[in-house]
């Protein structure tokens, strides 16, 4: 597998960023979507560059086959620590690179691919979003969510870096929170890479407005407030299913079913 890129960053990314709110928020607004179309559990899920299991492992606390591929092996450590016990025989961690997911997983097809947070980091879409459709069963799911190419001034005008922001306009990189750079996509570019691969796009979503735009503006939020974490992820979720809200959204949620 090479250098463990993410080596470094485990414990910043399994148990910083996603124990703040935006984090809580984004699990609990992409779980919520998922829901609408998945089929019912025992189905087999499948998540590609599913790191620490975040977003994955409440599915197998619903009663879902789970199995987790990534490239890090310091995030399936953090994986591993974190599986349910009462969900631990329906979790399987897989150590291999997303560009190769058909071979990892021995041609099997799943009910459900997920890839959240992954693309950005790829310097192309195409040959990840090729093996997530191969990977996918007929009549199964395809969840992709990466960065929204249409909102990217949205950060640097927050943090009031006016000529980062004019530049961002016609930009697709970044540097993204955790100092990594990263890039974005459009819901049409990767529509179409679905149909490539036989996969018909259902809907797309936004993930997190409100407690992006906060952060980014110096407001912080406090994660152990729990009845204003559940108020903030039900604004958000309804914001994800509505334009504009959607479309200003830094991040979106493409899902399409294999044909």
């Amino acid at each position: 597998m090479g250098e463990d890129a993410w080596a470094g960053l485990a414990d910043q990314f399994a148990e910083g960023a996603y124990a703040s709110v935006k984090g809580r928020v984004r699990t609990y607004v992409l779980h919520r979507q998922l829901l609408e179309h998945l089929p019912p559990p025992p189905a087999k899920v499948l998540d590609v560059g599913g790191g620490a299991g975040h977003q994955s492992f409440p599915l197998a606390r619903a009663g879902y086959e789970v199995t987790v591929l990534d490239p890090s092996r310091a995030m399936l450590d953090k994986a591993e620590q974190r599986i349910p016990a009462e969900a631990r025989d329906r979790v399987a961690l897989l150590h291999a690179d997303g560009a190769r997911a058909v071979d990892a997983v021995d041609g099997a097809r799943f009910d459900a691919v997920l890839c959240h947070g992954v693309l950005g980091y790829l310097d192309r879409p195409e040959p990840l979003v090729e093996q997530l459709c191969r990977c996918a069963d007929t009549g199964g799911l395809v969840s992709i969510m990466t960065a929204n190419a249409a909102a990217m001034a949205v950060r640097p005008a927050m943090e009031q870096r006016w000529e980062d922001a004019l530049a961002a306009f016609d930009s697709r990189t970044e540097i993204g929170v955790l100092g990594v750079p990263g890039r974005a996509d459009t819901v049409d570019e990767l529509s179409e890479l679905l149909r490539a691969g036989d996969v018909e796009p259902l809907r797309w979503y936004g993930v997190w407005l409100f407690v992006d735009w906060l952060e980014f503006s110096g407001t912080e939020l406090d994660p152990d407030d729990e009845q204003r974490v559940a108020a903030t992820a039900a604004a958000e979720l309804e914001a994800s299913r509505r334009d504009p809200y959607r479309g200003l959204s830094r991040v979106f949620h493409l899902v399409g079913r294999k044909n």
